[in-house]
């Protein structure tokens, strides 16, 4: 999960966010049907390139890099994902630079760290037996938070350190935490 001192720091990062007025909170709800669609686009787009790359079908387009493609477009239905879950509690992001950590770090610090996304899914998962309820809630929470920085960083990676392709499995990986990401948060959404 995420070090005690990386999560500290995040929270200086947020609390001069809020200073500089790149996080608005509080905020009329407007674009959460956008973001949404946008994540339904980049989820299908990863899958639809997966399913051409594990076939080795690229039509006329030999030097396809399919499977960086996958991991790009699964981060970012991630990345919109969670942008539609700040977006319906009236959280703006008005920065241009570095919008992917302000917009990990807001997620965090707004849904992970008050317990918003754990006490969500753990509503959402109520039919558990009482004494799991909490715990089968912080694990999920975990879990979600801990695929979107793994994601993060990994396209982040496959974009710029690491030339040629991406593995298969890479790419597997990177849309089954991304279609997983998907159907949880718009269960919260919903």
């Amino acid at each position: 999960m995420i070090k005690e001192k990386e999560l500290k720091e995040l929270q200086g990062r947020i609390k001069q966010y809020l200073i500089d007025q790149a996080i608005l909170t509080k905020q009329k709800i407007e674009d959460v049907d956008f973001f949404l669609k946008n994540a339904k686009d980049s989820l299908q787009s990863a899958q639809c390139l997966f399913e051409i790359s594990t076939k080795h079908d690229y039509k006329g387009y030999d030097d396809l890099a399919g499977f960086l493609w996958v991991i790009n477009a699964g981060y970012y239905s991630m990345f919109y994902t969670a942008r539609a879950l700040l977006e319906n509690a009236g959280i703006k992001l008005k920065k241009e630079l570095s919008i992917h950590l302000l917009t990990f770090d807001a997620l965090v610090y707004y849904f992970y760290l008050t317990g918003k996304l754990q006490k969500q899914l753990v509503e959402y998962y109520a039919l558990a037996q009482e004494e799991s309820i909490e715990l089968l809630g912080q694990k999920k929470a975990d879990e979600l938070i801990q695929e979107y920085f793994y994601e993060k960083g990994k396209r982040a990676a496959f974009t710029y350190e690491i030339g040629g392709y991406a593995m298969e499995n890479k790419a597997k990986t990177s849309l089954q935490r991304a279609a997983k990401f998907n159907i949880e948060i718009r269960k919260i959404l919903m």
